[in-house]
């Protein structure tokens, strides 16, 4: 018992363990929950069903903010709150991605679910791993902040002139060395990631991938591409890495359920690219003018991030705010 007491007291990168084996143990349940009660079979899920997912997702990343709040003070509390904005608010570029990956490799939407839960565990592994080596980093360099804040002000320059294209998923790179080494079915079956078939040309049984599992790969790398982007900015905000990692998981674990709600309507969020692009050029200049005027108060970050965000949604609904009585009489007229 000794022992185990020692252990749940022991520093593990900043945090004791126990606190960090409480934040595991709520993340296992809601997914153990997700898949095993909610979504043990495959069925499409609707914008109702989404919504309340997502509202159970928030609603436990709210509270588990307003703990850290209380217990580990307010300026941890509200540095979890702005990571986990920021990452809330650069995921949605994440699920605009999804939805062309899902519409390229035509996967139903009953088998979505599927692949968005697999690909929760990889980003949970991924993120780990990445904020591991910033955080590292940071330790034992702290000029390494400097890169971070360089890197985030250029990729919001990028993204503000980057904001009206579209990936090539037909030309992906990654997808092209997958059908080089791999052999790939000309379908699904089922909601099978990979499945043992006769080879055409041998008729010996080999092991095929699907396209499911491409599409779970591919969305697996778009989300490490989006994490270079994140992590930075959330350690311009704080080096905890036990903010850090939260606010992250948190965020996408809300998000990757909000995405079926989403998906239909996110060229409705088209100008909130814009607004994400100043949040980068802002948190990554932060860190420039710490030199000169002194540290920004959490509650000013909290607040510059929030109000550029509420701005671009805001912003983005007034200008596509015809877009769907278009839709609607484009469908009437079809109907006729």
């Amino acid at each position: 018992m000794d022992v185990l007491m020692e252990f749940m007291q022991t520093d593990f990168l900043g945090t004791a363990a126990w606190i960090w084996l409480l934040f595991i143990s709520i993340v296992v349940a809601l997914l153990a929950f997700d898949l095993g009660v909610l979504h043990n079979d495959d069925k499409e899920i609707g914008v109702r069903e989404s919504l309340l997912l997502s509202a159970g997702y928030i609603s436990a990343a709210v509270l588990f903010g307003s703990w850290v709040w209380w217990y580990l003070g307010a300026e941890s509390g509200m540095n979890y709150f702005t990571g986990f904005a920021i990452e809330k608010s650069l995921s949605m570029d994440n699920v605009f991605v999804i939805a062309m990956i899902f519409s390229f490799f035509a996967i139903p939407r009953q088998y979505q679910h599927r692949v968005l839960f697999w690909g929760i565990l990889g980003v949970i592994v991924l993120r780990a791993i990445m904020i591991g080596l910033g955080a590292a980093l940071v330790t034992e360099f702290s000029w390494v902040l400097y890169l971070f804040g360089a890197f985030l002000v250029l990729t919001g320059i990028k993204m503000w002139f980057m904001a009206d294209s579209e990936p090539d998923i037909e030309n992906n790179p990654i997808l092209k060395f997958l059908r080089k080494r791999m052999r790939v079915t000309d379908g699904l079956r089922g909601n099978a990631f990979v499945v043992n078939e006769p080879d055409p040309k041998t008729g010996k049984v080999v092991r095929f991938a699907t396209p499911l599992l491409l599409a779970l790969i591919l969305i697996e790398f778009v989300d490490l591409i989006f994490a270079v982007d994140s992590v930075p900015a959330i350690f311009a905000i704080t080096t905890d890495p036990f903010i850090v990692y939260t606010s992250n998981i948190f965020a996408i674990l809300g998000l990757r359920a909000l995405y079926f709600a989403l998906a239909a309507m996110i060229h409705r969020f088209h100008y909130l690219k814009y607004a994400l692009a100043l949040v980068l050029v802002f948190i990554g200049s932060k860190i420039f003018l710490v030199n000169f005027i002194g540290k920004f108060p959490p509650a000013l970050s909290l607040s510059v991030t929030l109000g550029l965000i509420a701005g671009g949604v805001v912003f983005s609904l007034w200008k596509t705010r015809g877009d769907n009585q278009a839709e609607k009489l484009g469908h009437a007229t079809e109907n006729k």
